[in-house]
């Protein structure tokens, strides 16, 4: 993994809040290294926003932004969706 997947990880595991280190975190270990440089970024954008709105947006708790709503995020929501049908 190289050092940008590697930094994007650590990130992913660090974001703020608990919930949101085990939803990204979680996602990021098990898709990262298999997507796109454009998903890639994507990814690095999405994990640059506020913890509470991407929380919130990912859980459906609110609408996703037009600007923000590409298929990493519908990954993410596929993921988080059902992660919590495991628990």
């Amino acid at each position: 993994m190289d050092a940008r997947l590697k930094r994007l990880l650590f990130r992913a595991h660090h974001m703020g809040s608990n919930e949101n280190d085990i939803l990204f975190g979680g996602f990021a270990e098990k898709y990262l290294a298999t997507l796109t440089p454009e998903q890639v970024d994507r990814f690095e954008a999405l994990i640059a926003e506020t913890d509470n709105d991407l929380f919130n947006w990912v859980t459906a708790k609110e609408p996703v932004p037009a600007r923000l709503n590409h298929d990493v995020m519908v990954m993410i929501q596929v993921f988080v969706q059902k992660e919590a049908a495991r628990t």
